[in-house]
């Protein structure tokens, strides 16, 4: 039996980041890949034009016919833009006593453009990373989330501490941006840290990136990988879909989800 696994974010018109590079990257990864949307935006590869939001009624109702039917493995979060929506998937979720559920606490787009109004990056620590089996953040959220400026390893392993103190069990900084170690990810248990270097690979093509690697090591953790191995290999697919970037559209092109249907 596949296993299945849920995505819970934002719609991008493009196609690179969002609900798109979830079904994209939990499929290239083994696993049946199931959908609520939060929002819709009018998006590209070079900005973020527009954003709506869908009610919170139909944001619960999708979750309903989700659980209603299948058997959720694994559950990703995305683009939660409001203290409502966050509220409404807490709620729907409970319940529901999901095992593997991975927060990625998307904030801002590629382009610069918010997404999560800033009411709401205090309802995110407080109900939603209670929850969460790891919380994903890159360089800048992992900042505005543990108010301390992040300029090595060393502030990060800081960093990795506050934010595992709102309640999650395990904590992964992405390091892509970090000044000086670049590529390299930190991986936080409560008691341990596990250091992931990886290859820096110098292109502008990186649009959904944190998307694809939190819904990679979500589709992992539902075929019963543990953490850290789940993390590995989901940057080790995540680096090659960065290898064979798309240079499409005229800014941030989107990786290459299935880098290896047109290999060989």
């Amino acid at each position: 039996m596949i296993k299945q696994v849920l995505s819970i974010a934002g719609s991008d018109s493009g196609g690179g980041a969002g609900i798109q590079a979830d079904l994209k990257a939990m499929s290239a990864n083994g696993v049946y890949a199931m959908s609520v949307i939060t929002a819709v935006t009018a998006q590209n590869t070079e900005d973020v034009t527009d954003v709506f939001e869908l009610p919170t009624s139909i944001i619960a109702a999708q979750l309903d016919a989700i659980f209603d039917d299948f058997d959720v493995a694994a559950v990703k979060t995305g683009m939660l833009s409001s203290a409502a929506i966050i509220q409404t998937v807490v709620k729907l979720l409970k319940p529901q006593q999901v095992t593997h559920l991975v927060v990625d606490p998307v904030m801002i787009a590629k382009s610069g453009q918010p997404l999560l109004k800033p009411d709401a990056i205090e309802t995110i620590k407080k109900d939603l990373f209670p929850l969460a089996f790891l919380v994903t953040p890159n360089v800048h959220e992992a900042q505005q989330l543990s108010g301390i400026e992040i300029a090595s390893l060393a502030d990060a392993r800081r960093a990795a501490k506050i934010i595992h103190q709102f309640g999650c069990a395990n904590v992964l900084i992405k390091g892509g941006h970090l000044p000086k170690e670049r590529g390299t990810d930190l991986l936080y248990d409560g008691r341990f840290f596990h250091i992931y270097k990886g290859e820096f690979i110098d292109t502008p093509h990186t649009h959904g990136t944190g998307c694809t690697l939190a819904s990679a090591i979500a589709a992992h953790l539902a075929r019963g990988k543990t953490v850290p191995d789940a993390v590995q290999t989901a940057k080790t697919y995540l680096t090659e879909a960065i290898r064979h970037s798309l240079a499409i559209g005229h800014g941030k092109g989107p990786t290459n989800h299935f880098y290896f249907l047109h290999q060989g």
